[in-house]
């Protein structure tokens, strides 16, 4: 028994034999032109956004200006599951206007 099998046999063994050629097609009937039926336009209608539901993360920050000075609460509402993303995005807008920034909590809304 040999092992060693041609590139034909191989095919043949694995996709089968292979099928008629499709040169042998009816030219008759490519002859005559193919039916076309219009259809009726369809109105499209918009659908109308759901009311999903958006996660919403609450960032509470202690800001201010001064080193060991009078430092104010402000609350940052984030539109995302991350809580960290929220946090960097809170941290981000309060250095716009203040010089030192702690973060106190990130709690699910």
């Amino acid at each position: 028994m040999t092992t060693e099998l041609t590139e034909e046999e191989m095919r043949r063994a694995l996709f089968g034999e292979p099928e008629a050629p499709s040169s042998l097609i009816d030219t008759h009937k490519q002859d005559a032109e193919p039916e076309i039926e219009i259809a009726e336009q369809t109105k499209i209608v918009k659908k109308k956004p759901s009311k999903t539901f958006t996660p919403r993360l609450r960032v509470t920050l202690r800001v201010g200006n001064e080193f060991e000075g009078k430092m104010h609460e402000i609350v940052h509402e984030a539109d995302t599951l991350s809580s960290l993303v929220a946090e960097q995005e809170a941290t981000k807008i309060a250095k716009k206007k203040y010089r030192f920034v702690e973060t106190i909590s990130v709690k699910s809304m």
